[in-house]
């Protein structure tokens, strides 16, 4: 039998497939280097959503990690801000009722309540502060990125002065530090930068 010219290229085939090299090349799979020596270009890898302006993303589970960490933090600092002013509230109205000398009483009053209220209104401000860039982590860039790692620096740093009840407020201002900066959270707060 046979084939017909081996230059026809509307001759008959052999039955058993092409014959190497005969006809047009074949694409390579993917991952196999070209065999024509032309460069192939490593496939484009879209970390958080599809190759297209506008494609909706996922928080990574460091970056949500974090946000709930700053929603405690924050949480904490309120109910520590209020019980702080209570107290110093609370407790210096029944200093004066306590038998103490007049002029110690009123000194002491006048300076302890004052610098207790205000370590209560920095408290206060600190927690919501935790709180709007907690909030702002969904459409925030990365300037909440990076005031989120400032807010956990003062975290660890307050957490350091009040060893070792403040373990749990280091080890979550660590945290938050960590995830913000690690590549995927960069890549979270970058993303609008990235598709444009």
């Amino acid at each position: 039998m046979s084939f017909g010219e081996p230059n026809n290229p509307y001759g008959q085939q052999p039955q058993g497939g092409q014959q190497p090299g005969y006809g047009y090349p074949q694409q390579a799979p993917q991952g196999v280097p070209s065999q024509y020596g032309h460069p192939q270009a490593p496939p484009v890898q879209q970390p958080y959503g599809g190759g297209y302006p506008g494609a909706a993303m996922e928080m990574p589970g460091g970056v949500k990690a974090a946000r709930v960490m700053l929603w405690i933090i924050g949480g904490l600092n309120l109910l520590g801000a209020l019980a702080i002013i209570v107290m110093a509230l609370v407790a210096f109205d029944e200093l004066d009722t306590s038998g103490a000398s007049s002029a110690d009483a009123q000194a002491f009053q006048d300076f302890g309540q004052g610098v207790l209220v205000g370590i209560g209104v920095f408290a206060l401000i600190f927690a919501v502060l935790g709180m709007v860039l907690a909030a702002k982590f969904k459409s925030g860039g990365n300037g909440v990125r990076i005031c989120s790692i400032v807010y956990a620096a003062f975290i660890v740093l307050f957490a350091l002065f009040s060893l070792p009840l403040g373990i749990i407020s280091l080890a979550l201002g660590v945290l938050i530090i960590v995830f913000c900066a690690k590549a995927d959270g960069s890549a979270w707060f970058n993303r609008y930068k990235q598709q444009y």
